[in-house]
């Protein structure tokens, strides 16, 4: 097997690095597992903080820019150690396709570069709805007197973040099945029964129906038309 290239990519959210940083520490031995499957040689490493909203993510990020960059003038694969951290919006997908550079994420390889998009775009629905779930609690809240402001919404946070670790688990099985579905041309009425099928519940945890099914490519077509 012949040797490949890549340059590893690391992300943080929160400026630290090294051994005070526990999920520095994780992403590194997601790569490490990755790397053992392969004829893999790395080149490059960088870690960067690329939380800044921005539609050039790569002007936003420093290291993520350097990566790029090394990638091209070595000829390497970008690798990342989640998909959750690669395909978090559509910009910063889009942004690395731009590139022309080839990157996987070490957690979830076989994805394509399709699967990456649809994670991306089913990632920015659900924190659009994730917002306008939360403007709704609070309004339904004030309206029954509760004291709203920093202990206010405190007390919404930990039903937020077991909706926002459903969803998760959610995004990541429909992106794959959705994927799949698309490049075998099925019909909507043909991917609701096949994941009626399959057995997987809709977001709801009922059974999927053809206008659930539409309502999601709708949503997915919505998003890559402004991309």
């Amino acid at each position: 097997m012949a040797t490949c290239k890549c340059v590893v990519y690391y992300r943080i959210s929160d400026g630290r690095k090294g051994s005070s940083c526990p999920d520095l520490y994780a992403q590194r031995a997601v790569v490490a597992d990755y790397l053992q499957t392969g004829e893999w040689k790395v080149v490059g490493e960088f870690t960067g903080n690329d939380t800044k909203k921005s539609t050039d993510v790569l002007a936003a990020c420093a290291e993520l820019r350097k990566a790029v960059e090394m990638c091209k003038k070595k000829h390497a694969t970008l690798i990342f150690a989640h998909l959750g951290r690669l395909a978090r919006s559509a910009p910063f997908v889009n942004s690395l396709m731009d590139t022309g550079v080839d990157f996987k994420a070490a957690d979830l390889p076989e994805a394509d570069r399709f699967m990456m998009q649809v994670h991306a775009v089913m990632a920015e629905w659900e924190r659009d709805q994730r917002s306008q779930r939360m403007k709704v609690a609070l309004a339904a809240a004030k309206a029954r007197g509760v004291v709203l402001g920093a202990t206010g919404t405190e007390n919404l946070k930990a039903n937020i973040e077991a909706r926002r670790n459903a969803a998760n688990a959610f995004e990541k099985s429909v992106a794959k099945v959705f994927a799949s579905f698309k490049a075998e041309g099925l019909t909507q009425r043909a991917m609701a029964e096949e994941l009626n099928r399959r057995g997987i519940a809709s977001r709801r945890g009922g059974e999927w129906k053809e206008s659930h099914v539409r309502t999601v490519l709708k949503r997915l077509q919505e998003k890559f038309a402004h991309h």
